[in-house]
């Protein structure tokens, strides 16, 4: 048959031009390939074979032809009954196994198709199509073949079609989707055309695994349908890398990877090297999980080993509290230069110390200064004491001079002047402090001050044979040195005759006990100090004390004695008129007005804030209590985690002529009910009547726009309970003291405030990097049930007992 040899004819043509390299983007899983089963195909062809007379056998339909190129047998399906009408030939292909997740596969067919017009004019039923069928099925269901389980894919049309003396091959791709069953069949129909075709190819694609943005995703089918065009794959960070939320990607149909969502980032001492993360090298470091490289160590740090999140300092060098990781580290200052003190010009018991900056600053400009005072006599040295004055003052000096003041003359004093930075506490202060590196020293004397005169003299204790008496010396601090001494002389006082015979006593100390005196006798007194060197000031002006006589104690013994009755007995009409009184008031008091007050139910605390539930409409209540913010000052950074009503986020709030400030941003999810809506604008209207440095700050609302969100000051160590497990004994005793006291101080301004928590627990309060401990959450509702189980039911759910305060339990709050 001329049309038959023809075919045959493309076919030979048609192997020597298949050197085709196909390059798929995404990665293909072939089902069937018609070229690689070779003559075991065994696909089956409808209507079967018919003899016609003469016992010559003739294929009515689809038919398979082999050829043998270089020692390889090629093997096509063709049909051309172009000259015969109403024609239906069918080829159906083997059972193809399905992948469980390919609901979608390709087909791709490479065909030829000859031109109508090449076969004359009595073709006139010719067609150059044929259709793409398939047939689901849980089983292969052998030879058995009926049409009416086939649904059609498409119809195929050559690009170009193959006339007499030329051959153009065909590529068409067609897909199949929404299949659900364990397998398929493939049939193609002609309807009167002349076709051979040269490949089936049944694939579905994959994208496959891949690592991106230090993410590893796993090679996912490619699947989808009319509703579903994305499918979303999670991933996991490759090793030593990390990531806030699960990094995402979607694969398309076509298996390619796009829209990736998270990202991955090392691990502090990891750096980003292609697709993985890599040791920082020696002598370098990097401190946090980010995206940027290791960084050089800084100045006075240790080359470690590979990986350091850090670089700690070298022997004597010093980072302080307050220092960043990433920073250098400090020395310790040298000692101050060129100390000095001087007091000329200056007044009695004062001098001037003043020296220059240290040399060596230890690379830091947060020097300051100490100065210690010592007073030394005879080999030993103490501290000078409270009494010595300095200006400005001892501790803390930023200027390089300072005045000392309250000094005694003619000692040895020792000055040390000691230079402190920010890591000078890190130091040990075990060493004596005028040994350090970082101090100098001074000692000096006065020569000159005012000569020691007596101010006043006083009368301490007197009886009928002695005198006790003290005195003042001026100047002030001489009366505590030693190195002055008194002279005191005293002389009996007689009227009648001039009397010159003193009695003179030395004395160390300004008081004395002058005994054997004569009663009832008038003396004259008069002290004169003397200083270390000799000199003295003069002596005090002569005063008269007078001994007591003999009656005049026996009269005070009676006076006293009689004294000391009558208070006693004062004191018991006293006590019992008390006691009388206090009993005939127990029972007058006794009234109505004592049941009402010694009822507990009758003792609830007076509200001093505004119950929003009273209020027919919240927005109301919210614009009463809460500033309304434009939602174009706020910025949303980063969620920090999901309340009852939404997520919340981290953000700034830049309002007009304001600094931006860093906030908690509580927002209302989607499909939100009225309820959960009153409940949410009820919660910032509570907290919005609150001012107390202890209880969490509203800053805002937004509930005149579309989102509605509640603006509150950011907290950046989060919730009291996780922070405390996270940092567990890491605390000092006074810190942990300062965070209850801080709790404490909240809950009682709430008490005051008359407002009812019902859900005080760790994990309601929040922690900022002060440490400063702040109530929050104030989104409870007031439904409280009478249940055996300790419970209470709020619009978040049930409440434990143990959570609640007493009064929202005794006052049904």
């Amino acid at each position: 048959m001329e049309v038959s040899g023809g075919i045959r004819h493309l076919l030979f043509s048609y192997v020597l031009i298949n050197g085709i390299l196909i390059t798929l983007e995404a990665k293909e899983e072939v089902l069937l390939d018609m070229r690689a089963a070779g003559r075991e195909l065994g696909w089956l062809t409808w209507p079967p074979n018919v003899e016609r007379e003469g016992s010559q056998k003739s294929q009515v339909g689809w038919e398979v032809h082999q050829r043998t190129l270089n020692g390889s047998q090629f093997y096509t399906y063709q049909v051309c009954n172009v000259e015969e009408r109403e024609q239906d030939n069918w080829l159906r292909t083997t059972f193809i196994q399905r992948h469980p997740s390919a609901s979608r596969v390709f087909v791709e067919l490479k065909f030829i198709v000859r031109d109508c017009n090449s076969f004359g004019e009595g073709t006139l039923t010719c067609k150059e199509t044929f259709n793409l069928f398939t047939s689901e099925s849980d089983a292969d269901v052998g030879t058995t073949f009926r049409k009416g389980q086939f649904r059609k894919v498409a119809t195929i049309a050559p690009d170009e079609i193959t006339k007499r003396n030329e051959m153009h091959l065909n590529t068409e791709t067609r897909y199949v989707e929404n299949l659900s069953r364990k397998g398929f069949y493939l049939a193609f129909q002609d309807i009167g055309a002349c076709v051979a075709i040269f490949s089936v190819r049944v694939f579905y694609k994959t994208c496959p695994a891949t690592v991106k943005s230090l993410a590893v995703f796993p090679e996912t089918v490619a699947r989808g349908g009319e509703k579903q065009v994305l499918r979303e794959v999670s991933g996991t960070c490759v090793e030593n890398a990390e990531s806030e939320e699960q990094p995402r990607i979607y694969c398309t149909l076509d298996g390619e990877w796009v829209v990736p969502v998270g990202q991955c980032q090392c691990k502090p001492g990891f750096e980003e090297a292609e697709d993985s993360c890599r040791e920082c090298q020696p002598g370098f470091f990097k401190a946090d999980a980010s995206s940027s490289k290791c960084e050089p160590c800084p100045d006075n740090t240790q080359r470690l080993n590979p990986g350091a999140s850090f670089c700690p300092c070298m022997a004597g060098f010093y980072r302080a509290h307050t220092d960043p990781i990433t920073g250098p580290c400090s020395g310790l200052p040298s000692a101050p230069k060129d100390l000095e003190a001087t007091s000329n010009h200056l007044p009695a018991g004062k001098l001037l110390l003043s020296w220059n900056p240290p040399e060596y600053t230890g690379g830091r400009d947060d020097i300051t200064y100490s100065v210690l005072c010592q007073r030394c006599e005879s080999f030993e040295c103490k501290p000078c004491g409270e009494k010595i004055r300095y200006d400005p003052a001892s501790m803390g000096l930023t200027v390089t001079r300072v005045s000392v003041s309250e000094l005694d003359a003619h000692f040895n004093y020792t000055f040390t002047v000691e230079a402190h930075s920010g890591v000078s506490v890190l130091v040990n202060e075990a060493a004596p402090r005028t040994a350090r590196l970082s101090s100098t020293t001074l000692t000096t004397s006065l020569q000159h001050t005012d000569p020691p005169r007596i101010a006043s003299m006083r009368l301490v204790e007197r009886d009928s044979t002695s005198l006790s008496l003290s005195w003042d010396v001026s100047p002030r601090q001489l009366v505590q040195s030693p190195s002055v001494h008194y002279e005191l002389a005293y002389r009996k006082k007689d009227n009648k005759l001039d009397v010159t015979t003193y009695v003179v006593l030395k004395l160390e100390r300004s008081s004395v006990k002058i005994s054997d005196l004569a009663p009832g006798t008038a003396y004259l007194v008069k002290v004169q100090a003397f200083s270390s060197d000799g000199s003295s000031g003069g002596s005090s002006v002569e005063e008269q004390f007078e001994t007591l006589s003999d009656e005049h104690l026996n009269k005070t013994g009676v006076i006293l004695t009689s004294a000391v009755g009558g208070a006693i007995m004062l004191l018991l009409v006293i006590v019992i008129l008390v006691l009388c009184r206090r009993r005939s008031n127990s029972h007058a008091r006794q009234g109505p007005e004592d049941a009402y007050f010694s009822n507990p139910e009758q003792l609830k605390p007076l509200k001093t804030y505004v119950d929003p539930h009273t209020y027919e409409d919240p927005n109301i209540a919210v614009l009463k209590f809460a500033t309304e913010i434009h939602p174009s000052h706020i910025t949303k950074q980063k969620v920090i985690g999901a309340g009852e009503f939404g997520e919340v986020y981290r953000g700034i709030l830049k309002g007009p002529g304001r600094k931006e400030v860093a906030v908690a941003i509580k927002t209302l999810k989607p499909g939100y009910t009225e309820k959960q809506r009153q409940d949410f604008l009820s919660e910032a209207s509570i907290m919005g009547q609150f001012t107390h440095q202890n209880i969490i700050r509203l800053e805002g609302v937004v509930t005149k726009f579309k989102h509605a969100m509640i603006v509150t000051e950011y907290m950046e160590n989060g919730a009291l309970d996780r922070y405390l497990r996270d940092h567990d004994g890491e605390f000092t005793s006074y810190q942990l003291l300062g965070m209850l006291r801080g709790i404490a101080a909240g809950m009682k301004y709430l008490s005051e405030m008359s407002y009812v928590h019902r859900d005080l627990a760790a994990r309601n309060i929040l922690v900022n990097t002060t440490l400063e401990c702040k109530v929050s959450d104030f989104g409870l509702s007031r439904v409280l049930e009478d249940e055996p189980e300790g419970t209470y039911t709020t619009s978040g759910g049930k409440i434990p007992i143990r959570w609640t305060a007493p009064e929202a339990i005794a006052y049904r709050k």
